[in-house]
Parts: structure tokens; C-alpha cells; sequence
């Protein structure tokens, strides 16, 4: 006898990302070939010492370490979230207007419970991050998606046109996952001016941020008075201080917001991880000389792969910032086809565009989610040496 599953569950894909660990199964992979995995996008290596020393003290001299926390998160660093964002955007964020979360996964999922029930629609631009995907489905809530042009840019005006009554939100992401591309802010104003004027929300998740290459704020929705209303912010410190294994995120939003997903975290989560966010304090108080060489070193390499593929004429580069580049494959070739056969033929993991896509979509089947950041140049610099020795 089997369980009955949800069918919205059912019907929701596998995640992509152990989907794509399976294919290394029985394959071996040579001493002088070892698989290169850029299939993830997140840090291999622990956080700096003076972080980690600061969570051992805290583990063993803060008794408040290891117990439940406020529901929208702890004081202080909902204090140095608005202090900081209040410079960063130069407009007053205050830290009621904040709320920390189990990652921003939580963070993203707990907006759209708030924003949206079965039956509601969400617009999300395509190529999308899939995990996003992923819980609107499992929702119910319908996601409409918008696809992107050939510079990995959607289109303000597109969106209106997919927009109805059902329609609850729009949500971007800037830097872009999977497409890597920074969005400019007029085309971040021009979406939220369209989330204004028809009564929705305009959701913006800036896990990346730290990593953009442009000097300032991103955007200038903050300093816009009626923000409160129609803006929602997403962002995550597992990235900027490593901590993704201490799962710790954002939501910046206005106090009417906060009062109703409080309550959606209090039943999701109850708190975030004191730890993580005992973490995520200390980093934002001490590591802001060390973040800044972090990303240097993004951007840096960055470059490498915009270097590399230059060598790759068979290769197309789409997109490329933060921690991802999204390329178009050999012309001709299937994108899923190519990713296992790259797993075999050159020890190489990354993501198909078909996994990030609506199903038909021909840009998926054309095009490949390369995550950089968690390889050096030495290895970008292999990975496209095994590009262009592979024989499609």
C-alpha cells in the first residue's frame, strides 16, 4: 500500500539539482580528469575563522543560542539589516520593516503564502529559478511565465499583457539565477511602477547582490514613499558570509506586510537559526573588508569564463555575472542531451536550460546554467579547455 501524495506535489519536478548528482552514478572519473561540478550555486568552503570562532562561543556561552527566537527574527540583526540597507539604498528602511528567515528559500515561500492562494497567479520571468518554480506549483498557485528576451531581460510590457484579476505578484530576481544577468534599475523601476499601477506586488530577490558588478544601490525603490505597498524584498546571507548551512535569509517589506507573514513563519519555521543568524550579524559588523574581496574574486572570475568562452566558437555566452553564466549549446544539439553526455564524456556537471524553463520552451532546449562561483579560474579555466576538446 502506498501513501496518497498531494497531486500538486505529485505533479511538481524533481529537484534539479540532485536530479543532476544521479548522473554521476557508475561513472567513474580518472585521477587526471576529476568531475568539475558547476552544477550548484553555492560556497565549498566554511566561512572565515573569525566567523566560526564567534559561532563556538556563542554555542558554548550563549544559552539563547539554542533556544526558539522572536518569530521575525532577532532584534540586533534586524537592527543592522535597516541600518545597513538605510546607507546601501539611501532611503529609511526601519527594522520593523524586517524579518530573517530559515534561508530565502523560506524567505520567498513565505511571501507568496502571504500574497497568494490556489488558484492566484504569479508572474515569473523564464528562465526561472527553479526552486521558485517549484513552490508555486506545489501551491497551487499558477505560474505565468514571461519569457526573456535574447539579452536574458524580460519585458515590462510582455508582463502587462499576461496580467488578471488573479494575478497577485511578479517576481524578479537581480543578479539573475540562472541567467547571471544584473538588471538595470530603470527596468526594475519600469516593473515596479506596472506592480503599482495594477494593485500587485512586485517581489525582488537579491541573493546576489552582494556580487553585483555596478557601484551603488541596484535600484531606487526604496527611496520611493509608497514602497511599503507594493514592494517586496528577498534576500539571503548564505552567499555573502557562507553560512548556507546555517540557513539564513531576509524579507524587507512594510509593517502591514510583516504583521501577516509573521504569522505564516511562526507556523513554517517558528524562528530562524539562532545560529545563523548569530552568524550573520557578526558578518555584517566584521567581515565588510572581507566581503569586498569576495567579490573581487566573483567578479574576477567572472571574467574568466567571459574569457574562456571567447575560445568556445561553438559556445555562446547569454549571460554572465555573480555567480552563474547561462550559454547557449552547439548548434543543433539538445541541452539536456548534452548535459549527461558532458557528465561522461568530459566530467563536467551543470545544469540544462531545460530545467529552468517552461516544457517545449526552445531557449531550454538550447541553452546551459553554468554556476562558476564554486570553482577558481584554475578550474574555469579547465572546464573550458574540456569544452572545446569535447566532441559533440
Amino acid at each position: 500500500m502506498e501513501f496518497r501524495i498531494n497531486p500538486a506535489v505529485a505533479a511538481t519536478f524533481a529537484p534539479p539539482v540532485m536530479e543532476a548528482r544521479r548522473w554521476t552514478e557508475g561513472v567513474t572519473f580518472p585521477p587526471d580528469r576529476p568531475l568539475l561540478n558547476v552544477s550548484q550555486a553555492a560556497p565549498v568552503e566554511p566561512p572565515p575563522e573569525g566567523l566560526r570562532r564567534a559561532l563556538a562561543e556563542a554555542a558554548l556561552n550563549d544559552p539563547s543560542a539554542h533556544l526558539y527566537g522572536p518569530v521575525l527574527g532577532n532584534d540586533d540583526l534586524r537592527a543592522q539589516v535597516a541600518q545597513d540597507w538605510s546607507a546601501a539604498y539611501g532611503a529609511p528602511v526601519a527594522a520593523s520593516e524586517v524579518a530573517i528567515t530559515q534561508g530565502c528559500n523560506m524567505a520567498f515561500c513565505a511571501t507568496i503564502l502571504t500574497l497568494a492562494g490556489q488558484g492566484d497567479e504569479v508572474v515569473l520571468p523564464a528562465p526561472w529559478y527553479f526552486n521558485h518554480k517549484m513552490w508555486l506549483d506545489m501551491s497551487g498557485v499558477t505560474c505565468v511565465p514571461l519569457m526573456a528576451g535574447a539579452d536574458l531581460l524580460p519585458d515590462p510590457e510582455a508582463a502587462r499583457a499576461l496580467i488578471t484579476s488573479r494575478t497577485r505578484a511578479i517576481t524578479l530576481v537581480t543578479p539573475n539565477n540562472p541567467g547571471g544577468v544584473e538588471y538595470p534599475a530603470s527596468l526594475v523601476r519600469a516593473f515596479y511602477e506596472l506592480a503599482k499601477e495594477r494593485g500587485i506586488a512586485l517581489i525582488v530577490d537579491e541573493t546576489y547582490r552582494d556580487f553585483d558588478s555596478r557601484p551603488g544601490a541596484p535600484h531606487d525603490l526604496f527611496s520611493d514613499p509608497d514602497w511599503r505597498g507594493s514592494f517586496v524584498q528577498l534576500y539571503s546571507f548564505s552567499k555573502a558570509f557562507r553560512l548556507t548551512g546555517h540557513r539564513v535569509g531576509a524579507i524587507v517589506a512594510g509593517g502591514a506586510f510583516m504583521a501577516q507573514v509573521e504569522k505564516v513563519l511562526d507556523t513554517l519555521s517558528i524562528s530562524a537559526s539562532q545560529m545563523g543568524q548569530i552568524g550573520a550579524l557578526w558578518g555584517m559588523r566584521n567581515l565588510g573588508q572581507w566581503l569586498a574581496g569576495e567579490r573581487q574574486e566573483i567578479l574576477a572570475r567572472r571574467d574568466a569564463v567571459v574569457e574562456g568562452f571567447r575560445a568556445l566558437p561553438d559556445w555562446r555566452l547569454m549571460g554572465c555575472g555573480a555567480y552563474f553564466a547561462f550559454a547557449e549549446v552547439p548548434q543543433g544539439l539538445n541541452s539536456a542531451q548534452v548535459a549527461q553526455r558532458l557528465v561522461r564524456e568530459a566530467g563536467l556537471l551543470m545544469l540544462p536550460g531545460t530545467m529552468f524553463t517552461p516544457d517545449g520552451a526552445a531557449m531550454g532546449a538550447r541553452t546551459m546554467r553554468i554556476a562558476f562561483a564554486n570553482v577558481d579560474r584554475k578550474g574555469i579555466a579547465e572546464m573550458c579547455a574540456r569544452l572545446a576538446a569535447w566532441k559533440a
